[in-house]
């Protein structure tokens, strides 16, 4: 499709897709568990709110998805189900619109109502820092990608305590088992879903595409890393994901995460390492949110754990020893992601320059070089511009690197583009800010201040984005080449109101930032 003519079709249903109001039935189709209806709406159909295991409660709390529950009757599923168990965040740019439960584990479908050959499959992992977040918030509707020719797939997965918790009672449980990475056991089964199902949907379930922003874009690096995850997906797209985790290991009940548990455990009164699992499968919900929020962590909260067997290792380890799956890959990373530390009014204080240049070691010299035009701008400049590299930019290189170096395409951006409302106050394009515009959802998140400009850039995005999707290579008419990356040419594609090629971007910066990652 002409990008002109994806161009007219984002501004004729841009307003449409934020409401659901005037949705009609859908023929049923039959999935694990029972019958669904749809709704229709636009060229669209959605499935709200599709039990893809069994709810997570009670004697299933930290255990591996379960077989779905079987309903009777027509399920109708018009409604988004529970995103799951959290302490909201306020600011969210994204905001749930669901009440937060244990019982989480659904997933959505928007495919378009036209029949035609088998589609290309998309699979949405939402980000929140693998603490908040879910598939409800309006920018993450999945019908304008869907309106152009997509099966597109979003999912929930367990969060915080009830993702990511280890604990010597519920190895000596399963102790076959993998352990402590539930949210990530959640993500496999909804992709195992997805293999049984969609081709009911009109997908194609040996196209489909996995693709993840933030915590998101992490979680698509495990899967890549993970040999678990070999054959449910056959490209990915990382978005600003942290690919150098820092993975807590599984250990035992006096180091890892297994400690982490039991410290855990005994401040919520359940005492020992030995207690009986169902006294920790006892504690409320509340108890098990409390102190694990997006900008606080408790030191009891483990965040991923290197397992040996789900999680053997962080995604640039496998990614460096050729040990990733070698499929297609998108990834990159926006222009200043934490920039908003150098917004007035963000509750921090500079580090001072030398304690931060000390960091590097042998390196600080060659760090004060390449950060000298942050640390001549003072304030939290500097802070910002290290842990925005650190976390997102440098790792996303790499990530390219290593998997062009597999001998498979891989395409490296950088997203700068800046909404033209927002342009007064925005350092540069923030953390987050391309998912409107990747889901054509630039209505929702800006309202009646989106403009063609901003229109313009998303149905760009999604052009390449669902290109992508369909054959490995996000070309599309009318729209500047993309190269593959090479470590030899570093190109990246910089998305921004003139999208061009840029080489070497940033590179003095982002190489003493690997130096010091990786000696």
């Amino acid at each position: 499709m002409k990008l002109s003519s994806l161009l007219l079709l984002s501004l004729a249903g841009a307003t449409a897709w934020a409401g659901a109001t005037a949705w009609a039935g859908a023929a049923p189709v039959t999935v694990d568990g029972g019958q669904l209806e749809g709704v229709t709406h636009g060229g669209v159909v959605a499935y709200r709110g599709i039990p893809y295991a069994a709810a997570p409660v009670g004697p299933l709390r930290w255990r591996a998805p379960q077989p779905v529950v079987p309903w009777q009757g027509v399920r109708v599923a018009d409604s988004y189900g529970n995103d799951c168990a959290q302490l909201p965040f306020p600011q969210d740019s994204a905001p749930l619109r669901t009440t937060p439960s244990e019982d989480c584990l659904y997933l959505n479908v928007w495919r378009p109502a036209a029949s035609a050959a088998p589609r290309p499959v998309m699979v949405w992992i939402h980000g929140g820092g693998f603490v908040t977040g879910g598939s409800s918030p309006a920018v993450y509707d999945g019908a304008a990608l869907a309106s152009e020719g997509v099966v597109l797939v979003s999912l929930n997965y367990r969060l915080g305590r009830l993702g990511f918790f280890a604990h010597p009672a519920l190895t000596a449980e399963n102790p076959d088992q993998p352990q402590g990475n539930y949210a990530v056991m959640d993500q496999l089964a909804a992709l195992q879903w997805v293999q049984r199902n969609i081709a009911r949907f009109g997908g194609d379930p040996g196209n489909v595409t996995i693709f993840g922003e933030s915590a998101g874009g992490s979680a698509v690096g495990f899967l890549l890393a993970t040999p678990m995850a070999r054959g449910l997906f056959h490209k990915a797209i990382i978005e600003s994901g942290a690919l150098r985790y820092s993975l807590t290991p599984f250990g035992s009940a006096t180091e890892g995460a297994q400690k982490q548990g039991v410290d855990f455990a005994a401040a919520a009164g359940v005492a020992g390492a030995d207690t009986d699992v169902a006294a920790l499968r006892a504690l409320p919900t509340e108890a098990l949110t409390r102190n694990v929020s997006f900008m606080s962590r408790d030191s009891t909260f483990s965040g991923p754990i290197r397992d040996g067997r789900l999680i053997p290792e962080t995604p640039l380890a496998a990614f460096a020893a050729g040990r990733q799956a070698k499929v297609p890959l998108i990834i990159g990373s926006n222009s200043f992601e934490w920039g908003f530390m150098t917004m007035p009014g963000f509750p921090a204080t500079a580090k001072p320059v030398e304690q931060v240049l000390a960091e590097f070691g042998p390196l600080a010299g060659q760090a004060r070089k390449a950060y000298a035009s942050a640390i001549e701008r003072k304030g939290l400049e500097l802070d910002a511009r290290l842990f925005s590299d650190r976390t997102f930019v440098e790792p996303s290189r790499a990530g390219a690197r290593d998997q062009a170096a597999a001998g498979v395409p891989a395409y490296l951006y950088r997203f700068s583009y800046i909404a033209e409302s927002e342009r007064a106050g925005a350092p540069g394009a923030l953390h987050a800010t391309e998912l409107p515009f990747v889901f054509g959802t630039v209505r929702a998140r800006y309202g009646d201040r989106a403009t063609l400009t901003d229109e313009r850039i998303s149905a760009e995005l999604r052009a390449r984005w669902i290109a992508f999707a369909r054959n490995g290579a996000p070309q599309a008419s009318g729209l500047p080449a993309w190269p593959r990356y090479s470590g030899q040419r570093d190109q990246l594609l910089d998305i921004d109101t003139k999208t061009q090629v840029l080489s070497g971007v940033d590179r003095a910066r982002l190489d003493v930032v690997e130096a010091q990652a990786t000696r």
